[in-house]
């Protein structure tokens, strides 16, 4: 039994769930209305049998007890496993060594930052010097702040003096260098050490999980520079990788499916107090990919980029874009599909400014951002005169085009190169071959980027495999696997020899699963080649291109071993610095990666090594036979475009199943059934449509 299996064995997802929302009884389920959007009419359904929930209204998401927890309190999968792990009493992983310090060292150095945090604070509001009553009053006064808004920040004050803090922590027990590794305190050159936050408003700055990991500090003294001073990248803070807010912005995001980005925290605190949560910063000039992937598509399809109206703002807000970009280049094959918008503010006004003078303007401005494309070209387009040569308007073309075509949507692509041509004077047929050229060479470019994975380890029992060994050179792929118990079924191993490790046994759909996984992983280009097909089949229907015909996914998964490593591949995709096996090696919780290992050993080797054990040197003779009479190796894109639409259409009898029951509820209201019944109905439809295009492709095959 998995660690996760042994988890859901011990937490039952009734019980786990109504902790968080209040369950009804209704026949067989338990209903309420969904936590993860707003209804009147419950359609979110636990299924105690099946240890599984689903919304049956907007969000039209699904899974298990592991699925739920990290939607629930955006947990990624090691937080979700460590959480539960801990409240069922398994034992997740053991650490190693340094695996463990280095864990209690972050720990450590988040609870100095907690208790710096509350002392900056509690000087803003219990002391009453001079010097802390004009701090408050130019919070409140300046900063528009009210004392609710001070309190749910945790604002606060740090005094004049140079060893304020640093004489609090060391009086609690820290040493001096874990105060400076912290980044509170500074040492110089003459080794002496100092606070770093001296006569300055301080906001802390949380993590997406509400730890405090740094701080923010606005100067008081107008003398006293730099204007803002943010904690230096310690083990705990990057502020490269960091949305300042989004640990109380980020269910607002997922409801609105909207997140917008500022420039400043001081921007994200008046937004929030004046009701605008969906608001968070970037910490730094310009957004970087990772903190895109923080939101998109996580949270977020929408993100309108706010930032300040003058010309720093603006090169930030080109930068923003340009990481924009390079990220959502692969929406070309559909990796990652969001709407990116750039907010103008009238007046060259910060958002901060508008919302404290205009708060009824906000979200208007926000609902109106202006679509990237049109952003694109009219900043582009404002430094070339009506004179210009083709050239210099060519060059401008091909600045321009990455962008407006980042989008795997055709009609999006047409009407932004159609505005483009209007615009430029230039025909469309020229920039669609310029921006062809460029797509290919960006993909000649990651291609040459790519590093040749690491081996991977083979099944147990048979040692190291290295890259010197060969692979094995006969086709067995058609070969039927021997029985799961086989190893006891006559075989003992000779003296010294290890035994076999008898695979382990696997319902028909979990074996599908591991195929699906298995391809993605080792030929992620398929992935692309599955969501085309899938959008194909839904054509212009908008119910079953967002419903039961969208992009594969998490919810095509039922084991929450693999739904963790879709999670995780859907990342890795979404990344251009390594390589797939090599990001999901590097980031994959211990407890998967045993799962990985298994995936990238092919399926053959396991098989020859186990028959080899039984019928011994008339091994190659039976494989020579077979090999006579096998078709033709099928194209790897079609096999797995067969994988997944049978996996998809496994998924939705599943969830017809579950529609059928909830049908015949007799508790359920009229409206209810009317909504179900459409449901089922476009499940029944995309399940026609799959079985006729299963069926055209084994026709073709046949």
């Amino acid at each position: 039994m998995s660690v996760t299996d042994e988890i859901k064995s011990r937490i039952d997802i009734v019980s786990y769930v109504q902790q968080y929302v209040p369950l009804k009884k209704a026949g067989r389920y338990y209903k309420a209305c969904c936590p993860f959007h707003s209804e009147k009419t419950p359609s979110f359904v636990v299924n105690q049998d099946t240890q599984s929930w689903r919304c049956f209204g907007a969000c039209a998401e699904g899974g298990d007890l592991f699925s739920f927890a990290m939607k629930q309190h955006g947990w990624d999968f090691r937080e979700t496993l460590e959480s539960l792990g801990k409240q069922a009493g398994v034992e997740v992983r053991k650490q190693s060594p340094l695996d463990k310090q280095k864990a209690e060292r972050a720990d450590a150095l988040r609870g100095l930052l907690k208790i710096a945090a509350d002392t900056y604070h509690k000087h803003l509001l219990s002391d009453k010097s001079d010097d802390v009553r004009a701090t408050l009053r130019y919070a409140m006064e300046k900063r528009g702040f009210t004392l609710e808004t001070i309190k749910a920040f945790g604002i606060g004050y740090a005094p004049p003096g140079w060893q304020n803090m640093l004489n609090e922590l060391t009086n609690l027990g820290y040493d001096e260098a874990q105060v400076i590794e912290a980044g509170i305190a500074v040492k110089n050159n003459n080794g002496r050490v100092y606070d770093r936050f001296r006569n300055r408003l301080m906001v802390p700055i949380r993590d997406d999980r509400g730890r405090v990991i740094g701080f923010g500090a606005r100067v008081l003294d107008p003398d006293d520079n730099p204007k803002y001073l943010n904690s230096p990248q310690t083990p705990v803070f990057d502020k490269s990788k960091v949305l300042f807010g989004l640990d109380a912005a980020k269910r607002s995001i997922r409801d609105t499916e909207t997140a917008v980005i500022v420039e400043g925290y001081m921007d994200v605190i008046q937004a929030h107090q004046a009701g605008f949560i969906n608001v968070v910063a970037q910490m730094g000039t310009a957004m970087t990919e990772t903190q895109l992937n923080l939101i998109a598509p996580r949270y977020a399809k929408r993100v309108v980029m706010a930032l300040d109206a003058d010309d720093a703002g603006q090169n930030a807000t080109r930068r923003s874009l340009e990481t924009a970009r390079q990220t959502l280049a692969a929406d070309y094959t559909g990796k990652l599909s969001v709407d990116i918008r750039v907010l103008q503010i009238p007046g060259a006004k910060d958002p901060d400014d508008l919302i404290r003078e205009e708060p009824e303007r906000w979200q208007a401005l926000v609902d109106g951002a202006t679509p990237v494309a049109d952003y694109v070209i009219n900043m582009e387009m404002a430094g070339l005169s009506e004179q210009a040569s083709l050239p210099e308007r060519e060059q401008v073309a091909r600045r321009v085009l990455p962008i407006l075509t980042a989008s795997e949507s055709d009609l999006y692509k047409q009407d932004n190169i159609q505005r483009l041509a209007m615009r430029l004077r230039i025909p469309e047929r020229d920039l669609l071959r310029w921006a062809s050229e460029q797509t290919e060479a960006e993909k000649q470019a990651a291609q040459r980027r790519k590093q040749t994975p690491p081996p991977p380890r083979p099944y147990a029992g048979d040692g190291m495999v290295t890259s010197s060994e060969e692979p094995p050179p006969l086709a067995i792929d058609e070969l039927e696997e021997p029985p799961v118990d086989y190893d006891n079924d006559g075989y003992m191993p000779l003296p010294g020899e290890a035994p076999l490790a008898a695979p382990t046994p696997l319902r028909s759909d979990n074996k599908l699963e591991r195929q699906c996984l298995r391809t993605l992983v080792t030929t992620p280009d398929t992935y692309y080649a599955v969501n085309r097909k899938l959008r194909e089949l839904a054509g212009d229907n908008e119910q079953l291109r967002s419903g039961p015909l969208a992009d594969l996914g998490v919810a095509d998964f039922t084991v929450s071993d693999y739904r963790a490593l879709m999670q995780m591949f859907s990342m890795s995709v979404r990344q251009h610095e390594l390589d797939v096996i090599e990001f999901l090696r590097k980031n994959l919780d211990p407890a998967l990666l045993g799962h990985l290992d298994d995936l990238l050993v092919d399926d053959g080797v396991q098989i020859t090594q186990q028959m080899k054990a039984r019928f011994g040197g008339e091994l190659e003779d039976l494989i020579r036979q077979h090999n006579t009479r096998v078709k033709p190796t099928i194209n790897p894109v079609d096999e797995m475009i067969d994988q997944a639409l049978n996996l998809r259409r496994n998924r939705l009898n599943r969830e017809i199943h579950e529609l059928s029951f909830m049908q015949r509820e007799p508790t359920s209201q009229a409206e209810d059934h009317v909504s179900i019944e459409t449901q089922v109905i476009i499940s029944k439809r995309a399940r026609q449509i799959l079985d006729a295009e299963l069926q055209r492709q084994h026709n073709l095959l046949a």
